[in-house]
């Protein structure tokens, strides 16, 4: 009702117009006429005249911003919207957000910091004990798109339900479908075989149902296939097919003969059967028919069904002006209360808008989590049971549980077949039985007085139960079906493995073996219980698949005997390889027994688990008698890919004494069963102790001072696959070494011989060491060294000299010093590096740091080494790096020092990006990052060096490689800048400095150069490398409205007029969609309202906003004056002269913004929006001087696949000038505009006196009524008494240009600005609807309305029907394409 009301409101105003105004309907006839000329313009022809008219529009300069907010400043304090024009004091903050880790305390030890000398350990302590350093901004949730609002899009209840004339009528029709053969429609009846294509089976002859099919036409024309169990059609139809949603029907001989289907629109289908050949071409002929009558009759439907409705608008009219005519007063409060009543309960504007339903999320930033220790995939391994064949009691009296017979020791690890490689640390777990512990001797007590523990250890967590751990937790990077879990099982020292296990290799009775076995056992436990031998092995598969998921159907394989001369982890890998080949595993000998060992996944809240480092978790109970979880050390493949940033202390050496070489020695007279004890010191002094460092196995202390590896019996050339654990020192040293003592160990337990003899179980055979640090670094990888008889005090200072000569002590060397041990060391540490390009950078700071005069030349060598810096090195200490880089760059003294180091930065950049590790560098920016304090004397900013080294990085005679980089990563170099200065601006108390006081002119100038720099690349290297230029003119744009927050605002306007002056019309498409990103981006600042300052500029000093001189073109004084939003609404107005793809981008920029501005929660009253809707006041303007392209009354029932239009190509007219000058027009009569606002307000009507007949007035102002929707294919109406007659009023050259395209826009293009359209007209005040009404000319006005009639069709409800018919025809054309043409529609 209220549409139809509307409409004839408007055209009542319009016979208004014509009323008065029938010299200007004259004039505007033949001024068109004109226009339109017989010149036929080819494609090229129009291109070359839109490109030469379009000239580049000016730029206009922006306001002093800082300097208005003071010349008005009481005029802003005394607005009662003041909120509207003033940035909040508190808009930015910095702050320290405390770092949350998995452990109860920090994994630094207490003293660490006190102990670090090295200036690279320091600041990975720094790093790891600093807390996050953020800055945020209040209204950061207001930054970015509508979808972004902390308000999110409310989900709308569904809309009252309304039934609707149109749809009553559509109902009635259909109850007269009876009628429809009376119509003079298509008719046919007949039996055809019905196929079942909802069936779960496939259609074949026996789904096909024999039914009696009738065709009938319904009231509105439209045709229903109605199908019967028999022929008597009077009764209910077992079915209806609605040939509206008919796509196509086309032939199916494939399941039976004479067979045809029908598409239907949802991509369902019906497949039918005649009995012969000729009735199925019947019916395909009659159907196909039907089809093209129904595409015929949706085109003409639209174009006859408007009589109806403007009869009853007549009608309805009338009765209104009747009821004004005799109770004026009650009418108007009727009015006022139902207005009141809409407005209350009336849903937004842009709720009912489909885009803005739409979830696009493209334009969110990414989430951005503080750095956190991460993990592979979490295997918990439970260690339940090892049990062999060979058992018995082992309590002296016999009463006790049967067990093994001696104590037996577990160690777990993984190996990776694929890679060839061991990927875990060891996990020792002692599984015997509690009487068979008690068999062993106490441990020496030289392996475990003397010494502190290291820092590491909680003196909280009682030794004891850490003493027998059954769990373990093990992580895997990168999980594959090739990973092996490996169980390598020792006994205490006997002699030969073969002999030891040729026991528990036999089924017979065992009891009598058993007993010798105990018997042998105890002896051997209490005279070499601290040696281990090697005994047996046993593997299992960890995963099915590479996701990761766990194969917990898999047990542990047999029990394999140790082969003594296959002992290296190398040896183990190849057994493993053949793991899964039965006839190779067959040959093994087998050891009869079972070890029980579950495996299962990790759960987040597992309550008592420790860390590689014992350090327990938050969630530990000391209290709890749950069995603590041990982490198991990972070793992570070198791949940067696959490395994370270190965030914890962690310093761990593991050593692996791989080979002895002993059988030439004539050293010692024994040497075969060698045991190997590994012990660690800082100091060659004879009286030294060995640190108390060394991870202890189960059942001993939790760190001893040595450890021994396991012994092979009468090998001279023993090989060994212990490792060894040893928890560094924070600060290493030059005396810090391995020693490595080596024993003859004598297995004899006979009871022949002297008590001397029985006595000797160990005798010394040797030592050799191994210093730790090389050129400052630890050495890791295999060493060959060489095994000395004796052990001299000051051994490490032994140096071989030339002619045989040395210096240092005498040492007697085995075999003349040759390298008869080899050792390997695997260091997992997140303090030291094994890179030497980064440690020969740290230490170089370090010197110069420490006094030393520093070198530029020798610096930039340095920083240029970095360059070949080890991927996974840069990944795993970023922070650390990046820090050190920024402090250089605060320090250089020289230019190329500071470039240098921002090469580096970019380098480091790069390579986190190309490895996939791009949240890394985010976690650094937002939390890590914190610029140093500013000296004015000593350092510089690292805002202000950085942004003249990337000038210099940017100009063209630079690398081009580094400054593609530098474009391509751009949004960690501004995002730096942005962070350092706000950090600045706080920390040095400059945020309470007005705005062109913060910063120095000399950054100001940076800032400059900077842009003006970085535009060449992006206008230009778009085709090239167009990644490298998006990302940069994205980066740059966020820099750019970040610096309203911190910078002079209009030094910042004037940036942009810097960015906005390289692009100009006629530009390829992508350069338009980089502006208009640009403009999205600023446009979105939190305070983009405060920018354009929504207030009075009068010449006064104060002025008040009822006096408000309101812009509704604009003007250079409206641009300048409102600087962001003329910007947009000329750029917007620029765009619409070009191709259909540009000015896509530029209304849909437009459109989302106005709906941010409408569903912002600060500005959710009314004068609020009224305030906002001034700024775009202008919007009119621009609309009106594109009316001719808008006003398309007719709403297509198909609309135009925008992929079907050819791209860039904005004219394809075959007749007709395409671009047209807009007239002068002249003044409206005053005496019209009293009956004007009477009838828009309702307080007096126009048509009381005479009503003219409505149908003349739609024959007399058809104007343009095209249906046409494609921009590329609209014919300008040559009539003239029914083509676009007005003229075109502009107070000023809206785009600087007076050529306009005058072919239509498309039907989203057209929806989407009257969206925008309608939201600043129902958001403005009547008072400037009022005062534009007075102010606008005859032709405006009558664009105006020509608009807002346009708004009335475009967005008129149709029905029903109608909405079902436009997508069936929608869903038709798109498939006109693809069906085969032969067949579809050759028998229409």
């Amino acid at each position: 009702m209220g549409c139809t009301t509307s409409v004839i409101l408007f055209k009542g105003i319009r016979t208004v117009f014509e009323r008065n105004c029938s010299y200007m309907c004259k004039q505007q006839g033949e001024s068109n006429a004109l226009e339109y000329t017989a010149y036929s313009w080819s494609k090229e022809d129009s291109d070359l005249l839109i490109s030469s008219c379009l000239a580049k529009p000016k730029l206009i300069e922006p306001l002093d911003y800082e300097n208005v907010i003071v010349q008005k400043k009481t005029q802003i304090l005394n607005d009662c919207l003041r909120e509207m024009l003033l940035f909040p004091y508190d808009d930015f903050q910095t702050a320290v957000l405390r770092r949350q880790g998995r452990y109860v305390r920090s994994t630094v030890p207490s003293n660490a910091e006190e102990e670090a000398q090295s200036l690279f350990v320091t600041e990975c302590i720094k790093t790891y004990n600093s807390d996050w350093h953020l800055v945020t901004y209040k209204y950061e949730d207001y930054s970015g798109d509508f979808r972004q609002l902390p308000s999110k899009l409310a989900k709308l209840d569904k809309l009252p339900v309304h039934v609707y004339e149109v749809d009553e009528e559509a109902d009635k029709d259909e109850d007269a479908a009876s009628l429809g053969s009376q119509k003079g429609g298509l008719t046919k009846h007949g039996w055809l075989y019905k196929g079942n294509m909802n069936s779960a089976i496939s259609v074949t002859m026996r789904s096909f149902k024999r039914r009696f099919f009738h065709l009938i036409q319904l009231g509105d024309g439209s045709y229903n296939l109605n199908f019967y169990k028999d022929e008597k059609i009077s009764k209910e139809p077992k079915g209806s097919i609605f040939l509206d949603s008919c796509m196509g029907v086309i032939q199916n001989n494939r399941v039976r003969r004479f067979a045809f289907e029908l598409k239907m629109q949802d991509k369902s289908s019906y497949l039918l059967a005649a009995d012969s050949e000729a009735e199925m071409e019947e019916w395909v002929t009659v159907l196909n028919k039907i089809l093209q009558l129904n595409f015929e009759a949706a085109m003409q439907e639209k174009r006859n069904g408007d009589a109806h409705e403007d009869d009853e608008q007549s009608k309805l009219e009338g009765s209104g002006s009747g009821l004004d005519s005799y109770l004026p007063e009650l009418a108007k409060s009727t009015r006022e209360a139902e207005i009141k009543l809409k407005s209350e309960s009336r849903v937004k504007l842009f709720y009912l808008d489909p885009d803005a339903q739409k979830l696009d999320f493209s334009s969110a930033e990414p989430e951005v989590k503080p750095f956190e220790e991460k993990f592979g995939k979490r295997i918990l391994v439970k260690c339940n049971d090892l049990s062999f064949n060979l058992q018995c009691c082992v309590a002296e009296n016999e009463e006790g549980p049967t067990t093994n017979v001696e104590p037996f020791f577990v160690t777990l690890s993984l190996f990776d077949i694929k890679y060839n490689r061991k990927i875990s640390a060891d996990f020792h777990v002692d599984l015997n039985h509690f009487s068979v512990r008690q068999m062993l001797a106490p441990t020496s007590p030289a392996l475990m007085n003397g010494g502190q523990s290291p820092p590491a250890f909680q003196d909280a967590l009682h030794a004891a139960a850490m003493q027998y751990p059954k769990q373990g937790i093990f992580s895997v990077t990168c999980p594959h079906p090739d990973i092996f879990l490996v169980a390598r099982i020792e006994k205490v020292l006997q002699g030969s493995i073969t002999h030891c296990a040729e026991p528990y290799m036999k089924s017979s009775d065992s009891s009598k073996v058993a007993q010798k076995v105990l018997k042998n056992a105890k002896q051997a436990c209490q005279r070499l219980g601290q040696y281990r031998m090697p005994f047996a092995w046993a593997a299992r598969t960890l995963f099915k698949d590479t996701s990761g998921n766990l194969d917990k159907n898999a047990r542990f394989s047999a029990i394999y005997r140790q082969d003594s001369n296959k002992l290296s982890n190398d040896d183990m890998l190849k057994l493993l390889a053949d793991f899964r080949k039965p006839e190779k595993m067959a040959k093994l000998p087998v050891i009869l027994g079972n070890l029980d060992i579950t495996i299962d996944n990790v759960s987040s809240d597992s309550p008592n688990y420790l860390n590689s480092s014992y350090i327990p978790m938050r969630q530990f109970e000391a209290c709890s008698k749950s069995p603590l979880t041990f982490e198991v050390e990972e070793f992570v493949p070198c791949i940067p890919r696959h490395t994370q940033p270190y965030t914890v202390y962690s310093n761990h050496l593991y050593v692996y004494p791989k080979y002895l070489k002993y059988d030439s020695q004539k050293s010692f007279a024994k040497a075969r069963n060698i045991a190997i004890c590994i012990e660690f010191k800082d100091s060659d002094e004879e009286d030294s102790q060995p640190l108390k460092c060394i991870y202890g196995r189960p059942g001993g202390p939790v760190f001893t001072r040595s450890a021994l590896a396991a012994v092979l019996h009468h090998q001279q050339n023993p090989e060994f696959y212990d490792e060894i654990k040893i928890e560094l020192p924070t600060q290493l040293h030059e005396k810090h070494h391995l020693l490595f003592t080596f024993f003859h160990v004598s297995c004899d337990n006979s009871t022949k011989g002297s008590t001397k003899k029985k006595d000797a179980v160990e005798t010394q055979v040797g030592y050799s060491w191994l210093p730790l640090l090389k050129d400052g670094r630890v050495l890791t990888n295999e060493q060959h060294i060489p095994v000395s008889a004796n052990l001299p005090s000051g051994y490490l200072g032994y140096q071989e000299l030339s002619m045989g000569r040395h210096y240092g002590p005498e040492i007697k060397w085995v075999e003349g010093g040759k390298p008869l041990l080899k050792i390997s060391t695997h260091l997992v540490s997140t303090v030291y590096t094994q890179d030497q390009h980064l440690h020969n950078f740290f230490q170089y700071c370090q010197k110069t740091e420490s006094g030393a005069q520093a070198s530029g030349n020798e610096l930039v060598k340095y920083l240029k080494s970095l360059h070949a810096m080890e991927g996974h090195v840069m990944i795993a200490f970023l922070p650390t790096i990046l820090n050190q880089l920024f402090r250089v760059l605060t320090r250089a003294t020289q230019e190329e020092v500071a470039v240098n180091v921002t090469r580096v930065i970019i380098h480091v950049v790069a390579q986190c990006h190309e490895e996939g590790l791009e949240s890394h560098l985010r976690s650094y920016v937002k939390f890590a990052y914190k610029a140093e304090p500013y000296i004015t004397s000593e350092y510089k900013t690292v805002h202000e060096e950085l942004t003249k080294s990337m000038t210099t990085i940017l100009k063209p005679s630079a690398d081009f490689l580094t400054s593609n980089k530098l474009l391509k990563y751009s949004w960690f170099f501004f995002d730096v800048l942005i962070k350092s200065m706000a950090q600045h601006l706080i920390e040095n108390s400059k945020v309470k400095l007005l705005r062109n006081q913060r910063f120095p002119a000399s950054y100001h100038h940076a800032v400059e150069t900077v842009v003006n720099m970085l535009m060449p690349h992006i206008t230009q290297k778009f085709r090239d490398n167009p990644e490298a230029s998006k990302n940069a003119n994205h980066s740059l744009a966020v820099f750019i409205k970040r610096c309203f927050t911190f910078m002079d605002r209009g030094f910042v306007f004037k940036q942009i007029n810097n960015y906005i002056s390289c692009f100009a019309p006629g530009d390829p498409k992508t350069l338009f969609e980089y502006k208009f990103e640009f403009l999205r981006v600023v446009c979105n600042h939190e305070h983009y309202i405060p920018l354009n300052l929504p207030m009075p500029f009068g010449k006064g000093r104060i002025q008040r906003y009822q006096d408000l001189q309101l812009d509704y073109s604009l003007t250079d004084e409206f641009c300048r004056n409102h600087f962001l939003v003329g910007l947009l609404l000329r750029e917007v107005g620029t765009a619409l002269q070009e191709f259909r793809e540009v000015r896509v981008i530029a209304i849909s920029m437009l459109k989302n913004l106005l709906i941010k501005h409408s569903f912002d929660d600060r500005y959710t009253s009314r004068s609020h929006q009224a305030r906002i809707a001034t700024l775009y006041l202008p919007l009119f303007g621009l609309l009106i001087e594109n009316v001719q392209r808008i006003n398309v009354r007719d709403v297509s029932p198909f609309p135009v696949n925008p992929g079907s239009i050819v791209k860039d190509e904005p004219l394809a007219i075959p007749a007709g000038n395409p671009l047209m000058t807009p007239q002068k027009g002249n003044t409206l009569d005053h005496s019209l505009h009293k009956d004007l606002l009477g009838a828009i307000s309702g307080i007096a009507s126009p048509y009381t006196a005479s009503t003219p007949n409505i149908n003349s007035v739609r024959n007399a102002e058809s104007r343009g009524s095209l249906i046409s929707t494609d921009s590329g294919s609209s014919l300008p109406d040559r009539n003239p008494e029914k083509s676009n007659s007005l003229d075109k009023h502009q107070q000023s050259g809206t785009l600087g240009n007076p050529v306009v395209r005058c072919d239509k826009l498309d039907q989203s293009e057209i929806k989407s600005l009257l969206m925008c359209f309608l939201y600043v007209l129902k958001s403005m005040s009547d008072d400037a609807l009022f005062t534009y009404w007075n102010k606008a000319s005859t032709a405006e006005l009558m664009d105006f309305f020509t608009i807002s009639e346009v708004c009335l069709h475009q967005f008129q409800y149709m029905g029903k029907r109608y909405i079902a018919r436009t997508g069936m025809m929608h869903a038709r054309l798109q498939q006109l394409g693809s069906l085969d043409n032969s067949v579809t529609f050759n028998h229409m």
